[in-house]
């Protein structure tokens, strides 16, 4: 099942990093939406069940680019 998520990269992470990592979503099929660079490196995607669990277990690897990945949804405040 495919869903859309947050893809954030520590600050250490190289444009070149992050280029790669947005090649791997669209070639599995995927799409990227907004990038974020001023408050965080990162950006929001759709990914495929494949991509997400192949990133998700790159945040256990401490070399790893990514920091940590979460669901996009709307956020609210009262």
């Amino acid at each position: 099942m495919s869903g859309k998520y947050i893809v954030v990269f520590k600050s250490t992470a190289s444009q070149e990093d992050i280029s790669k990592f947005k090649e791997t979503v669209t070639s599995e099929g995927g799409e990227i939406g907004q990038t974020f660079a001023t408050t965080m490196k990162g950006f929001s995607a759709t990914l495929s069940q494949k991509t997400l669990t192949q990133f998700n277990s790159l945040q256990e690897d401490p070399n790893s680019p990514i920091d940590y990945i979460e669901p996009d949804g709307v956020v609210t405040t009262q």
